[in-house]
């Protein structure tokens, strides 16, 4: 199922499927190329405007086809449905109308669409659960269970395959089955997962287990921040009211937008795109695969249409809190940052308990250089927190930087220490602390300690070994120090920090021109403000010897 390349060989007049040299093909082909330049860069929008316009032109060009679909399908045309028909071997295709074909209520031509696709790469995981969906729309439960219990009795697929099971045996009124099946589910859940608990407490309820979903829902919301804003009473309403997937077809939305999040999650955020547009079809409005499509456009680089896909989320969906978290965060990457703030605010107001609106407030205004009204709302976000556990560590170190932002290093020092209090061994902790110690000229072997053990977690991480390299040029260990700092420069070429670092290490040995050369090499890297003067100094005039107390 896997879309045309997009990598956009030289495309020319002698390019696969534009070898005609006809009127058609000239005329196609400059649309074609802004098309595969759009699709390049995951512009969906521009690419399939462009790609649809060639295909007009010339229409029965394969190659034009092919990626005309394909920009359709990731860009939510109502094209991709008649393309999809004169595309009997894509895959994709055939989920596309598998698809079409379930809400129609042709679901035997959907399951044979389904039983064609192969079992291997990400078909292998999506096919059983469409199989079993497609089964359950033409009311053949036992079936659909079947297909899936090899699935349900162990394998890395088990959580998934029991949580799709218990829903169909919910929808065909078989309680105590959707009961056994969802436990599994959530058993096998390795973290907590809103939609996860959305559909369990509603299935729990229904076998007369409503107290045990109110308990889920209190366990998951102390393990996650995001579950804890969004579960609140509505959601828990919501819930046990109605079935969070109420048939076959949302069933199959379901599993499109589970494994469009796994494939993400893998760094395919094309293919989480096209499984999240496949599932917004069948379900319109559905806000798991609107968060996914906005998170996959993100990974893309089009913040803009991410924040179209999220205006979209009707305002009271279970979601709509995370969904104002995210959009918030988009605001302020278009430099709409007053509208982001003002949402914040409004989120804070409908949720005064939870922490996350003004640690997202105290996010956005830290990274604008607003660190007193950072502080402020960092406050605000810890004060509710009863009792912070591991997870809030990184708040604590928000408001940290927020202090050491504004020169106030002993309230930053004391947030520092708090955090790692809480996260002992977190190694953006341990550097972030001792390098600003050896920075200080403060506890130095402390520092080579935490750093020590920051980089044997981390031993790929270039900035941890330079810190640790700097911790040993600062204690007066040439050697170790040098060592530590080339192998810095090797992880980081092109981090100007890390190259001013070598070059000072370089001409305390006495390596004179090499230190130049580093020093050359940092100015070139577009080093701070501040650190560009010292360097051109350094080359004028050498290392003062005081530089190891800088």
């Amino acid at each position: 199922m896997a879309p045309a390349a997009d990598s956009a060989e030289a495309a020319e007049p002698g390019a696969p499927g534009l070898r005609r040299h006809s009127d058609s093909g000239r005329g196609a082909f400059g649309a074609y190329l802004a098309g595969r330049l759009a699709a390049s860069e995951s512009d969906t929008t521009v690419a399939a405007d462009a790609l649809l316009s060639a295909l007009r032109v010339a229409p029965d060009e394969p190659e034009i086809l092919d990626r005309a679909f394909n920009a359709a399908v990731m860009d939510g045309r109502s094209d991709a449905v008649r393309l999809a028909r004169r595309l009997p071997e894509s895959q994709l295709a055939a989920l596309l109308l598998a698809g079409a074909d379930a809400q129609a209520g042709r679901w035997d031509r959907a399951e044979a669409r389904i039983r064609s696709l192969p079992r291997q790469g990400s078909a292998q995981i999506l096919q059983p659960l469409l199989l079993a969906w497609t089964q359950a729309g033409r009311g053949a439960t036992d079936a659909a269970l079947t297909t899936l219990r090899p699935y349900t009795e162990g394998g890395r697929l088990r959580g998934l395959a029991a949580l799709h099971a218990a829903m169909i045996a919910d929808i065909a009124n078989r309680p105590r089955d959707a009961e056994r099946l969802v436990r599994i589910a959530v058993a096998e859940a390795e973290e907590p997962n809103l939609r996860l608990l959305a559909i369990a407490a509603g299935i729990l309820a229904r076998a007369g287990r409503a107290e045990d979903g109110g308990r889920l829902f209190d366990a998951m919301s102390l393990g996650s921040d995001d579950v804890a804003l969004a579960a609140g009473p509505a959601s828990r309403r919501t819930a046990v009211s109605g079935r969070a997937v109420a048939s076959a077809t949302e069933g199959m939305a379901e599993a499109q937008v589970a494994l469009g999040a796994a494939l993400r999650g893998q760094g395919a955020p094309e293919l989480g795109l096209i499984l999240a547009r496949l599932s917004m079809r069948l379900r319109p409005n559905f806000a798991p695969a609107q968060l996914l499509a906005a998170e996959c456009l993100v990974d893309e680089r089009h913040p803009r249409g991410a924040l179209v896909v999220l205006d979209g989320v009707a305002s009271d969906d279970p979601m709509a809190p995370l969904v104002a978290l995210r959009r918030a965060s988009l605001l302020d990457q278009l430099d709409r940052t007053e509208e982001a703030l003002a949402l914040l605010r409004r989120l804070d107001a409908a949720h005064a308990q939870a922490p996350q609106p003004q640690a997202k407030l105290g996010d956005i205004l830290r990274a604008r250089g607003r660190s007193a009204e950072a502080v402020e709302a960092y406050d605000r976000a810890i004060a509710r927190i009863a009792r912070p556990g591991t997870s809030e560590w990184p708040l604590f170190f928000a408001r940290g930087l927020a202090h050491e932002r504004a020169g106030r290093w002993p309230q930053a020092e004391a947030d520092f220490r708090q955090a790692l209090a809480l996260s002992p061994e977190q190694p953006v902790l341990l550097n972030h602390l001792a390098y600003a110690w050896v920075e200080r000229g403060e506890r130095l072997q402390e520092a080579r300690t935490m750093l020590e053990r920051a980089a044997a977690q981390r031993p790929e991480d270039g900035n941890i070994a330079d810190s640790l390299g700097w911790a040993l040029f600062r204690l007066g260990h040439l050697p170790a120090a040098i060592r530590q700092l080339e192998r810095a420069a090797e992880l980081e070429s092109r981090n100007a920090t890390i190259n001013d670092h070598l070059g000072d290490a370089y001409w305390a040995a006495g390596r004179q021109a090499e230190a130049r050369f580093q020093w050359r090499r940092a100015l070139g890297l577009d080093p701070g403000p501040g650190d560009t003067p010292r360097i051109e100094a350094k080359l004028r005039n050498g290392l003062p010897t005081t530089a190891a107390i800088r």
